[in-house]
């Protein structure tokens, strides 16, 4: 039998998705500080780097360094939820009966 998740309540998945919404925030501010460091560090070692590289630069780190923390922060939401123990396991109950365990 499933167990009902936390998110069903719909002051619980507020309070979850309101954590999620400033985790994302935070991890914005770390991008944004990650391309900042990494550009500077490319000026101080090229020199003059184009406004496509500068482009290309921020774009690939803060768009992976946001889908890493959008993921891992829905890793969160769901563990720490309940979300996840709130399914039905078929191939555990299956692993049961043919073992004949309780």
């Amino acid at each position: 039998m499933t167990r009902p998740s936390n998110l069903d309540d719909p002051e619980y998945a507020a309070f979850a998705w309101a954590r999620y919404r400033r985790l994302m925030r935070w991890m914005g501010l770390v991008a944004v500080a990650c391309v900042a460091l990494v550009l500077t560090a490319l000026y101080f070692e090229t020199g003059d780097i184009g406004l496509g590289v500068v482009l290309m630069v921020a774009g690939g780190i803060g768009v992976s360094v946001m889908l890493m923390a959008a993921l891992m922060g829905l890793v969160f939401l769901s563990s720490g939820t309940g979300h996840d123990e709130a399914i039905d396991d078929r191939l555990e109950q299956e692993i049961r009966e043919h073992h004949d365990l309780p």
